[in-house]
């Protein structure tokens, strides 16, 4: 079981970091979106993989989960539906400005020309 979730955190790690490398706007959003899934998953996996047992302590103390990774993936989970919803409106703002989603696209237009190293004019 351990060796599966592993996988699966590794996987998503991966993707993730592949995804959020690339030179559209597009991939790099669903890359974060994968690594914040990876977290959380990591996150809910440090409690102990138990099926079946109740978040708290009962009579029976031998089988439990711990409560505080669930609820710090619930919080995780609400940040990064809110930092996603941020990025897609500033990237869907960097698209309607610049008319097309390249991340690191030479000056076309060359607005860029007669600046220096600090942006301003030389």
């Amino acid at each position: 079981m351990e060796i599966l979730v592993a996988s699966a955190i590794g996987v998503l790690t991966a993707t993730g970091l592949y995804l959020v490398m690339r030179l559209r706007t597009f991939p790099v959003i669903v890359g974060t979106s994968l690594l914040t899934y990876a977290v959380n998953f990591f996150l809910f996996a440090s409690g102990r993989l138990v099926v079946g047992a109740p978040p708290i302590l009962s009579e029976d103390a031998t089988r439990y989960t711990d409560p505080i990774p669930q609820a710090l993936v619930l919080t995780a989970i609400v940040i990064s539906f809110g930092m996603t919803a941020v990025v897609v409106i500033i990237a869907l703002g960097a698209y309607l400005s610049a008319g097309e989603d390249n991340v690191n696209e030479p000056d076309p237009e060359g607005l860029l020309e007669g600046m220096d190293e600090e942006g301003e004019r030389a």
